[in-house]
């Protein structure tokens, strides 16, 4: 029947699989497809939580329909018709009782049906029956022998000589240390028990039969004195008559059944508590090696027909290490994974990855514990594979803690690298507080130096005696690199902050000493006027030449100040070189900047009408004129005004009194140095004449009125004096109006009565003193006109501020507004301050209609 149920090389199916997998076929050929199957009803990924069962016995004892009822498995049984040979090789199927309509068992069972010993088929050839014996107690926990009742005490019917063969081979082969073998329980299933001879007297006899096996056996060197139960454990069942007792048969066996769960022993006498499944039954290989692991034994057992197996020792170190290692390795997790994971949850969290505190005594000690209890435990088993799985041990250590220490240093180094930073500029901040006294070289060797120790003693916290790759003399030389690029960054920085600094001293003197000679153009006292031919007073005519030189004089002292203080920096002589480059372009763009403040309309207008004024109302020795009839009064004009219009072509261009040109700029800034970078130029205008890219000449730069601007300010400016001019010819005409003599009469005799009052009121005649007094020396000083206009400017504003008021009072009281029945909206609308002309009047609207 089970020919076909995945066979070697059937490419078997999941159908297929249902029936289990022929782990070895009769020719003794080994299923590579067994892992298929572990993975296929998902033991493979089970890890040890999984137990192996083996049943052998004399052939047609009914070993595979003890099995199919015990787990529910569907191995191929004898006909009853039939004597024949039925399991070929050794099949493999998982339990698949039901534990909720029967007794509960232990999860994933793996129960292997081993062909019967004692066949015909195969006659005297018993070499098969040894190595399946010997293969089904290499990888079981459990091995099951099933044997009739009235076989007990029989030597070949109760498998007495395949018995004697598996001690002589298990003894030689895998129990050489004892302390580190695992143990094998033999489960004695007896069947067709009638009762006759009580269980305990069976297993009596079976016992004794064992240990007279054991007995006869020859024992290696120091265990002449072993026993037999120092290596083997035995279990006892008996199951009535299949065919004349077949629902008590099946009772029996779902009680047998509910004896195969975990269990341990009694510490108190070492007996067995619940099930048969013991922790040192458990061969211990993973379930997912298991294919490997069957795969290796028999390939020893096969090739070995005296079953000598001396490389078993080297597949069963190599498991166990492996085991061993595995073990240890959980210790190293507990210490190991939980810094691992703070350092991968930073990097989840984009945050930068903390020092770990005594991250290096952690993991030095975590490794030195790690080795040392694989060493105690592994260094039993055969030296080569011992010696081969520590070093792969230690390789998968280092692994992770170079790794780790490597993430541990890489946060030291930016940390590190930012604290320097930070201490840097904390201590700059500090000398800049306490008034600049402070030497940024010191500061920055001091702080490397501080740093460097830092990140020194972290990398040899982390420096593991004998191992080569923790030493971290790369890290720290590529730390020290990075220091000092942040020192030249630093320093380039504070370079840059040095450079502000002048740069706002210097627009500070420039602010003082251009607005000084700009201001000079506002007066004219005490100089010449302009003789015929035009020719300028000299504080005028040299305006620029000292602009100029005082311009050059700030910027030379301003670069003295910023080269002597980059020294301190330890600032190379190109980084100078750059910065004084800069210093003289912006010292550039701050004149032009202070030079276009004063020539602002508003502000040269002022300075031409200061100019102006001086010239026309005071006289040579600066004395104030008062206006007579006689005076030249339009001469004295014309030659003010034409002098002060001289004054907009000398200050439209910045020229030097002596070429006639502009200065020399391009010399004065210098070529563009070497070393200047793509940021040193980003906050750099533009310079004509320098900058050829921006299309600019050295006259544009130096342009400071354009002809527009010239024209407009000659024209407001004729204005102003023109109104000057006037109010000057007005406070001479009225100086000599006279009166007539016989008004002087007639006023005499028509204010005779009030004359008397006067005279006779002592307060009145002091008024009218006073009055006249005033008046008089108004006279005198011509100031009669301007009183006048003053108090008609006061009248007028005192007229425009009543209408506003009164404006204001009607838009926002609303019984004003009922009172004069003015609606609101027109009040809003109509009377709105936008539509008021300059006299107080309603503006008139003018339409689309009228634009066209």
């Amino acid at each position: 029947m089970n020919g076909h149920f995945a066979a070697i090389g059937n490419g078997p199916t999941a159908k297929q699989y249902d029936h289990g997998i022929q782990v070895i076929d009769e020719d003794k050929s080994f299923n590579t497809n067994l892992n298929d199957y572990l993975t296929e009803t998902h033991v493979a990924e089970s890890g040890f939580n999984y137990h192996l069962i083996s049943v052998f016995g004399s052939q047609s004892t009914g070993k595979s329909t003890l099995l199919n009822h015990l787990f529910g498995t569907q191995f191929s049984v004898m006909s009853e018709t039939e004597r024949r040979q039925t399991t070929k090789g050794i099949w493999l199927s998982k339990n698949k009782r039901d534990s909720a309509n029967g007794s509960p068992m232990a999860d994933n069972i793996l129960v292997m049906d081993v062909e019967g010993t004692d066949g015909r088929e195969r006659g005297e050839d018993q070499d098969f029956e040894r190595k399946s014996a010997l293969f089904a107690l290499a990888t079981s926990e459990v091995l099951i022998v099933n044997i009739w009742e009235h076989q007990v005490g029989l030597y070949q019917g109760a498998n007495m000589g395949l018995l004697k063969t598996v001690f002589e081979v298990n003894l030689q082969l895998f129990l050489k240390d004892r302390q580190s073998q695992t143990r094998s329980l033999l489960f004695f299933v007896i069947r067709d028990f009638v009762g006759n001879t009580p269980l305990e007297n069976l297993r009596t006899t079976l016992i004794t039969d064992l240990s007279k096996i054991w007995s006869s056996i020859s024992k290696p060197q120091g265990l002449e004195d072993s026993k037999i139960e120092d290596y083997f454990d035995f279990a006892f069942s008996a199951l009535p008559h299949k065919i004349y007792q077949p629902e008590k048969f099946l009772a029996e066996v779902d009680r047998l059944g509910a004896r195969f769960t975990t269990g341990h022993r009694s510490t108190k006498d070492q007996e067995f508590v619940g099930g048969v499944f013991l922790p040192e039954y458990h061969r211990r290989i993973p379930a997912d090696g298991l294919s490997v692991y069957a795969g290796g034994v028999w390939d020893q057992i096969v090739n070995n027909k005296d079953l000598d197996l001396p490389t078993q020792q080297e597949l069963l170190a190599q498991f166990r290490c492996d085991e061993i290692a595995r073990e240890v390795l959980v210790g190293f997790d507990t210490v190991i994974a939980p810094l691992e994971e703070q350092q991968v949850e930073a990097i989840r969290l984009g945050k930068p990855a903390a020092v770990l505190a005594d991250l290096g005594a952690q993991g030095a000690g975590a490794r030195e514990k790690c080795i040392k209890a694989f060493e105690t435990q592994a260094s039993r088993y055969h030296k080569g594979v011992y010696t081969m799985k520590r070093g792969e041990l230690e390789s998968k250590i280092d692994t992770r803690l170079k790794a780790l220490y490597q993430a541990q240093l890489t946060a030291a180094h930016k940390a590190g690298v930012a604290a320097f930073s930070e201490a840097v500029s904390g201590a700059v901040k500090a000398g800049q507080k306490a008034g600049g006294s402070y030497e940024f070289a010191e500061i920055v060797a001091k702080q490397k130096a501080k740093t460097l120790q830092i990140f020194k003693t972290e990398a040899k916290s982390l420096s593991i005696p004998g191992v080569a790759w923790s030493n971290f003399k790369p890290q720290y030389k590529l730390f020290e690199k990075e220091l000092d690029e942040v020192s030249a960054r630093l320093r380039k920085e504070e370079m840059r902050r040095l450079a502000i600094r002048v740069e706002r001293w210097v627009r500070s003197r420039l602010g003082d000493a251009i607005g000084l000679e700009f201001n000079k153009l506002g007066s004219g006292r005490g100089v010449s006027v302009s003789p015929e031919g035009g020719e300028k007073p000299a504080t005028e005519k040299d305006l620029w030449d000292r602009v100029w030189n005082a311009f050059i004089s700030i910027v030379k002292e301003a670069e003295t100040r910023f080269a002597e203080r980059a020294k301190s920096f330890e600032a190379s002589p190109e980084e100078v070189e750059v910065g004084l480059w800069r210093l003289r372009r912006k010292s550039w763009v701050a004149l032009r900047e202070k030079i276009e403040e004063e020539v602002m309309e508003s502000n040269i207008l002022m300075k031409l009408r200061e100019n102006f004024e001086d010239k026309f109302r005071y006289d040579e020795d600066g004395v104030p004129r008062i206006w007579r009839p006689t005076d030249d009064i339009e001469g004295i004009y014309t030659k003010a005004r034409e002098s002060t219009l001289g004054l907009v072509p000398l200050l439209s261009r910045f020229r030097l009194s002596e070429t006639y040109a502009p200065p020399d700029l391009p010399a004065f800034i210098g070529v563009q140095p070497a070393g200047v970078e793509p940021e040193d130029e980003e906050d750099l205008l533009p310079i004509g004449g320098i900058d050829e890219e921006e299309g600019k000449s050295l006259e544009e730069e130096t342009t400071v009125l354009g002809e527009s601007k010239r024209q407009d300010l000659v024209v407001r400016f004729k204005k102003m004096a023109d109104g000057v001019y006037v109010e000057a010819k007005r406070s001479a005409i009225g100086g000599i109006t006279q009166v007539p003599l016989y008004f002087y009469v007639i006023l005499l005799i028509l204010g005779w009565n009030e004359i008397l009052m006067v005279l006779r009121n002592p307060f009145l005649i002091l008024l009218i003193l006073v009055m006249g007094g005033g008046t008089y020396i108004a006279y005198s000083l011509n100031l009669l006109g301007p009183m006048m206009q003053m108090s008609n400017a006061a009248f007028n504003q005192a007229v425009d501020i009543g209408k506003d008021r009164l404006r204001d009072f009607l838009v926002n009281n609303e019984t004003a507004r009922q009172a004069l029945a003015v609606p609101a909206r027109q009040m809003g609308a109509d009377i709105s301050l936008d539509r008021l002309d300059s006299r107080g009047k309603k503006a008139q609207d003018i339409s689309d209609d009228d634009d066209i």
